[in-house]
């Protein structure tokens, strides 16, 4: 990633700030929007955080991939991708100190999310041992741990809309969703109902300024590891994940704001997801062979990381009544400590 080789590191810093401003924003409107098509459309909330806003908000991540793989900048790939997991998961836990009354995981009716998590975890347990053991190339350099791990997302939605039509679980402690969300709509929307095609151009919109966004993170980032000590690895587990990750935050927290906490806690479930099915696309792009052969103990270090805050969230969700501790859940504190310790000990190994 070369394109933007004559501007200082400073222009870099306030190109990288300036698109991360556009993700955000745009990431913040994709919320709202979101809502207003479940609604219109009679869709479960679950489900679009799950389908649409998980896949819209991934745009970043997926922008950055294919553009950090074709110049075989695998470091950075991998690095943003697996440490985008635990960066992601963390976002759960700002929006439950800051934006939910109730533990974030008591609200979940059904253990559909619980199965989400579950599934994750078998696939990061997959991909960690691929890590250790390498890659077994198939065809023209790609791996098969990366086939069968991109091949494990559409896997997992099919089991869980499966999984959907069980029974419901009670609900603990449930806060009022309708009263919370029509407060905001108020504040955030004008009062006329968008019309359908001006929801889809409005989705539209707000995706290719997410795309826009995400190619000059891309590339910003990249020049600013390359002038860095630090490495193509800590910038991509630290600095360009936090920045590709900012759509799954202003989308989550504006989600949490209006009440659509399954749509937030799918967004980021979904999201995760897809960041495994990334790998496919990036071993694609990467022609050096097998993309996970190039894996770090950095790398490994945020799979670990993000299986456990993956599975302080599942039990969280099977346990519901969390208890809660200076405005958020147990288990959301957990997290943020499993985040901030694995910054930690990645800028050791950096």
């Amino acid at each position: 990633m070369t394109q933007m080789p004559d501007i200082s590191t400073a222009g870099l810093a306030v190109v990288f700030l300036i698109a991360a401003l556009f993700v955000w924003l745009a990431g913040t409107r994709l919320a709202l929007v979101g809502d207003e098509i479940a609604e219109r459309f009679n869709l479960a909330k679950d489900f679009v955080g799950l389908i649409f806003l998980a896949t819209v908000t991934s745009l970043p991540e997926i922008v950055t991939t294919v553009t950090a793989a074709r110049v075989d900048n695998a470091h950075l790939v991998l690095g943003n991708l697996f440490g985008g997991i635990t960066m992601q998961t963390a976002i759960l836990a700002v929006a439950d100190i800051f934006l939910v009354r109730y533990a974030l995981t008591s609200w979940p009716r059904k253990p559909t999310y619980a199965l989400l998590a579950v599934m994750l975890i078998a696939l990061l347990s997959m991909l960690l041992c691929t890590t250790f053991l390498g890659d077994v190339e198939v065809l023209y350099g790609i791996g098969l741990g990366a086939i069968l791990l991109s091949a494990g997302f559409p896997l997992v939605i099919l089991l869980q809309r499966t999984f959907d039509q069980k029974e419901s679980w009670a609900p603990v402690d449930l806060p009022d969703e309708e009263e919370r969300a029509q407060t905001l709509r108020s504040r955030l929307r004008s009062p006329e109902v968008s019309s359908t095609r001006r929801l889809l151009t409005e989705a539209t919109a707000y995706s290719g300024v997410i795309i826009a966004g995400g190619t000059a993170l891309a590339l910003s980032a990249d020049l600013l590891a390359a002038r860095t000590t630090l490495g193509a690895s800590f910038i991509g587990v630290t600095l360009l994940a936090a920045a590709t990750s900012l759509p799954e935050l202003s989308t989550t927290l504006a989600a949490a704001r209006i009440g659509a906490y399954t749509m937030a806690i799918s967004n980021i479930l979904g999201s995760n997801l897809i960041m495994l099915a990334l790998l496919l696309p990036a071993d694609i792009a990467y022609r050096q062979g097998p993309i996970l052969n190039e894996a770090t103990e950095g790398a490994q270090l945020s799979i670990s990381a993000g299986i456990l805050v993956t599975a302080i969230y599942a039990a969280g969700i099977l346990i519901r009544r969390t208890p809660r501790y200076l405005g958020a859940g147990l288990d959301s504190w957990l997290v943020l400590f499993v985040y901030g310790a694995s910054i930690v000990a990645l800028y050791h190994l950096a």
